[in-house]
């Protein structure tokens, strides 16, 4: 099974943004994947709703949102009007995770939970049935262009004994340091869906780099 390339336009020049979507809408790319960062979870600030509704208006892939805030919960009305498939939110953000889950659920999207490097897979144990997907950090959030934390591959096969272990049906997203070189270990690992940003749009030819991204 092929795996599912999310470009972050977090690494988009946003100066011509809508030639960067239009590009992601062409190429073999599956989902968009959107970084919101609040300069207090995370030491950086990026593109809030007003943006986003921007993409959404130019899209045709399905919105990846990655919350990289304190209280994301509060912005979950906000997310749904976004039309995401997808609302992500930190493990280290939500004091009652479980609760935040069951209400993106119900607000019609599809929950998932992001770990921050220095976060055990094992305290995922008791929310791994109830999750869509668990997104990997392999760098530490709040910046593009990271080098890509080696220690992430060994949580990538924890997370997918995890996953077997239990039943659960969640999907292993991972975002930080994906290039053609990290990709196809990440995949032997047990990953899903691979979040790219600076490895494409850093890029000469950007579909290319999805095209072989989505052929590993």
């Amino acid at each position: 099974m092929k795996p599912v390339i999310a470009p972050s336009i977090l690494s988009a020049d946003f100066a011509h943004l809508a030639k960067d979507i239009e590009m992601i809408n062409r190429s073999d790319a599956d989902w968009v994947h959107a970084d919101v960062m609040d300069g207090v979870f995370v030491p950086n600030i990026s593109f809030g709703f007003p943006v986003l509704k921007y993409v959404v208006e130019l899209t045709q892939k399905p919105l990846d949102v990655h919350l990289m805030i304190v209280n994301p919960e509060k912005f979950i009305p906000e997310v749904k009007a976004l039309g995401a498939h997808t609302m992500n939110v930190h493990f280290e953000a939500c004091t009652h995770l479980h609760r935040v889950i069951e209400q993106i659920r119900e607000a019609g999207m599809e929950p998932a939970v992001t770990i921050n490097p220095a976060t055990p897979v094992a305290l995922l144990t008791d929310i791994i049935r109830d999750v869509y997907m668990v997104l990997v950090m392999s760098v530490n959030p709040g910046f593009g262009g990271q080098k890509f934390i080696k220690h992430s591959i060994t949580k990538i096969q924890q997370l997918r004994q995890l996953i077997d272990s239990t039943g659960s049906k969640a999907l292993i997203e991972v975002d930080g340091g994906v290039n053609l070189q990290t990709a196809p270990r990440l995949i032997a690992a047990g990953a899903d869906v691979l979040v790219a940003g600076s490895a494409i749009f850093g890029h000469e030819n950007p579909e290319q780099i999805i095209r072989d991204l989505k052929g590993i």
